[in-house]
């Protein structure tokens, strides 16, 4: 039997459809945090094998002149046969300590943003989601991209870094701490129209969802969940996938014989893989991006919801 609660969510709005559940407001920012935190943990531990094929497979032109056509399936039994099972987490030291505090202000200042522009009144506002979205990853992103440096020059095949310790003193002492920094413009540049399809997407599909649903069970708001996650997270990685290549190659340049670029610009960076390896160059690791991309958004926003619920009762 339901609860009064549950019933009062679930009474149909004027027009027949089931309303949405009332957005889950009230909680204090360090609570946002902190479901922030858990759900970006999760998201990228478990995604992990699937991000280590991306960044591999967007370097390969870059590192080597052989293998560039492998097949999918090929390239992840010769990556599992020649170093292991644990060739697939190298660098995952350095994602977990980025992903819980860069997504701990991510979803915080989301929902700040949101409230403030108005996202969380009745109806649909795509454009308030997408602007907090974006508001929110500029942020995010300089919390993440040092360790996501790291994390990356982990994954490459014979990577000269022996962990993550070693990584950050050698950047440091070899690059100086600019290095960190030198893909920064480059993701904010990347995450800001995939912040804002992912948010926008996933709201709208969120709030579809929820009107033709009749019931309001906890199983079914977790499917809800899911299925608009996996749908944000398909689109907006499918759409960014250029950006992340240069992204990737910035953030490598110089490691395992990788080119290195005249500075930090997107359009020199571009223009010199285009030049020397066509524009399918910018389209390679899109298979296992979205691979990552939909499952991981997917687990993400369940479980960024599934805390704020906790938090809140």
């Amino acid at each position: 039997m339901d609860s009064p609660a549950a019933a009062a969510a679930a009474v149909a709005t004027p027009g027949g459809a089931s309303a949405a559940p009332p957005p889950l407001d009230g909680l204090s920012f360090w609570k946002y945090m902190l479901a922030g935190s858990v759900a970006g943990m999760v998201e990228h531990m478990a995604m992990f094998p699937v991000d280590t094929l991306k960044t591999r497979l967007q370097m390969l032109s870059a590192t080597s002149a052989s293998s560039h056509s492998a097949q999918f399936g090929r390239f992840v039994a010769s990556i599992v046969r020649t170093e292991g099972p644990l060739g697939l987490y190298r660098g995952i030291a350095a994602m977990g300590l980025g992903a819980g505090p860069s997504h701990a202000v991510y979803f915080s200042v989301y929902e700040a943003c949101k409230q403030k522009l108005g996202g969380n009144r009745p109806g649909h506002h795509p454009l308030a989601h997408a602007a907090a979205g974006v508001v929110a990853t500029t942020a995010s992103d300089a919390v993440l991209t040092p360790m996501d440096v790291v994390k990356q020059r982990l994954q490459l095949r014979r990577s000269p870094y022996c962990g993550v310790r070693d990584c950050v003193a050698r950047i440091i002492k070899e690059e100086g701490v600019r290095a960190f920094y030198a893909s920064y413009r480059t993701t904010v540049v990347m995450n800001a129209p995939f912040t804002a399809v992912h948010f926008a997407t996933y709201e709208a599909v969120k709030k579809a969802l929820y009107e033709v649903s009749l019931d309001k069970a906890s199983e079914e708001r977790i499917l809800v969940h899911l299925t608009a996650g996996g749908a944000a997270g398909a689109l907006a990685s499918a759409v960014t996938t250029p950006l992340d290549v240069v992204k990737t190659r910035l953030q490598c340049q110089g490691v395992c014989g990788a080119d290195r670029f005249s500075g930090g610009s997107i359009r020199v960076a571009l223009k010199q893989i285009v030049a020397k390896e066509g524009p399918k160059a910018l389209l390679q690791g899109l298979k296992p991006r979205v691979l990552f991309h939909t499952p991981a958004a997917a687990i993400c926003w369940s479980t960024y919801e599934a805390m704020k619920n906790f938090l809140q009762h």
